[in-house]
């Protein structure tokens, strides 16, 4: 077998963001582009030989062609074992779970989430430690370092893997696996969650489900689990094949992309429970009949009630939330006696926390909820808990939100994203923010007065390190919230995400419609951030 020192020429632009490197495909296929990117990580890690890996992606364009790449540099740099998921697939939860219950010392997983995929679309590629969480920024500052300053990768001379059968095969000193992307999955949940009265309950059709895969990676295992081992009815899972463009749509579970699953839940005969997942199956969204949860409401409600579920019988250590989700699963926390924690947006930031003990639950209003299981967020897990709570419950998904409010109180909340703006327009707004931050403390507008005006900062209590300009942070005497935030996840331009948020106590006002509840903090934000006239865009592109 031959090994090639293949001499190349540096790349400045492979900074990892916070879910690793996205960029266009095209970008991707430059000659080493990709090989540059993994011979960093494998710089970064060291000596490689005698280490397990697992390598997998969520079936987009260039998946294929770049698992053939990693697995001749594996080889190449004498990795002992390396895991790849059949067809080349493995969603992003499973693939933390597969490092985990392996005991690797790390994984690639290639996705650029819930970004369109398509020759002309994005492709991503993150590194994810022996944790199974994702590479904490040491480790990603370490790789741009490194990509800065290479000179030559290394590649194995050998014919491409058969990726779509399972079984080991020996490479020179590389046993290459080919392991079933969703068995080892579908096993933890089965301990996490009460499959046999969520199956009676699908099979007697006192529960019904239709979950959107969006043509996505989570369509292989919402068919395995829903359908094969829980009984639900063939086609419950809708968009069930793993596309390279994901059908022409945006992988994306919101209301604007998600439209068919929508269409159906606002049907008068609609299922009980609907449900989607992005791209690499790490996103969620929920949705009862003609209802639908936020995010932030559904991390609230999981914290509340996750210690009725087999898995979680000990209860709750503590919870974590990201910055801009909203405080609901903080009076959860207050009301049970735990800890909450308020940590910047990117799943790492939770890693340190879940290691150490601190938290059972964690999750971003991006559509993201997890638990200790993995490191990573989870979507199919999110949806299977809804399932396991209507199972026990016996009432609609809206009824249990409003048993939830009874109780704690409602957050009214909603995200404005103003995608695709130039970066340098965004820039200009987030400058023309910080600019107001020191005189705004005390500033009145209507019946809000600014009690705090920042740049939100975060200190990691477990190793101390500090990560700084994480979002513009506006916050009022009556506990209400408005956030803004630069977006690290897309290819082009930039995008603005406003989180707005405001408290009510009063059940009778727990029914009104959020854009209309929170409009007047809708206005004071695009005020203070006169983002219209700087962005030149009339209006958001989703609100949700």
């Amino acid at each position: 077998m031959k090994i090639d020192l293949h001499q190349t020429t540096a790349f400045t632009d492979q900074k990892p963001g916070t879910s690793g490197l996205r960029k266009k495909v095209r970008q991707f296929q430059q000659p080493g582009y990709l090989e540059n990117f993994v011979q960093s990580v494998f710089d970064t890690i060291g000596d490689v030989s005698g280490k397990v890996l697992v390598l997998g992606g969520d079936g987009r364009y260039f998946n294929r062609e770049a698992l053939q790449i990693i697995i001749r540099m594996a080889v190449a740099s004498g990795i002992e074992r390396l895991l790849v998921g059949q067809n080349g697939l493995l969603s992003t939860p499973a693939a933390s779970c597969v490092i985990r219950k392996y005991k690797a010392d790390g994984g690639f997983i290639l996705s650029a989430s819930h970004n369109p995929g398509g020759p002309e679309e994005d492709f991503g590629i993150k590194f994810n430690l022996a944790n199974g969480g994702p590479a904490t920024e040491t480790f990603t500052n370490s790789v741009f370092e490194c990509s800065k300053k290479l000179t030559a990768y290394r590649i194995a001379d050998i014919s491409p893997i058969d990726i779509d059968t399972l079984g080991s095969r020996q490479i020179g000193p590389t046993t290459v696996e080919i392991i079933d992307s969703v068995a080892d999955y579908a096993d933890l949940m089965s301990h996490l969650f009460d499959f046999k009265l969520i199956g009676s309950a699908l099979r007697s059709g006192a529960l019904t489900i239709c979950f959107d895969a969006m043509h996505a990676v989570t369509g292989p295992y919402a068919r395995r689990i829903l359908e094969d081992r829980l009984g639900a009815p063939h086609g419950s899972v809708i968009n069930a094949i793993p596309l390279e463009d994901f059908g022409g749509g945006h992988p994306d579970p919101n209301l604007i992309h998600a439209r068919q699953l929508v269409e159906i839940m606002q049907r008068p005969n609609a299922p009980a429970l609907g449900a989607a997942s992005d791209g690499d199956g790490d996103r969620n969204m929920v949705m009862g009949s003609r209802f639908f949860v936020t995010p932030s409401d559904s991390l609230a409600v999981i914290a509340a009630n996750l210690s009725l579920l087999p898995g979680y019988r000990s209860g709750l250590c503590g919870v974590a939330r990201s910055m801009p989700t909203s405080q609901a699963v903080d009076r959860v926390a207050r009301a049970v006696g735990i800890d909450s924690y308020e940590t910047p947006t990117g799943w790492k930031f939770f890693g340190n926390l879940l290691d150490a003990r601190k938290i059972t639950v964690c999750g971003e209003e991006s559509f993201g909820a997890g638990s200790d299981h993995i490191r990573e967020k989870d979507g199919l897990w999110a949806v299977l808990f809804w399932l396991n709570l209507l199972a026990i419950k016996k009432k609609p998904v809206s009824d249990i939100l409003r048993e939830h409010w009874s109780n704690f109180g409602r957050d009214y909340y909603t995200r404005h994203d103003y995608e695709s703006i130039e970066s340098a327009k965004a820039e200009d707004i987030m400058a023309h923010l910080r600019s107001q931050l020191a005189q705004l403390p005390g500033a009145e507008f209507g019946i809000y007065r600014v009690v705090l005006a920042d740049d939100f900062k975060y200190k990691d209590p477990i190793d101390g390190s500090v990560t700084e300009h994480q979002g513009i942070r506006v916050i009022f005497e009556n506990g209400s919230r408005i956030v803004f935030r630069l977006s690290g996840t897309g290819t082009e331009g930039a995008t603005l995400r406003i989180y707005i948020e405001r408290y009510e106590r009063r059940a009778s006002l727990h029914d009104q419609e959020t854009q209309v509840y929170l409009s007047d903090l809708i206005a004071i934000a695009e005020s203070l951030s006169q983002v219209h006239q700087r962005s030149g865009m009339s209006g958001p592109s989703v609100i949700t």
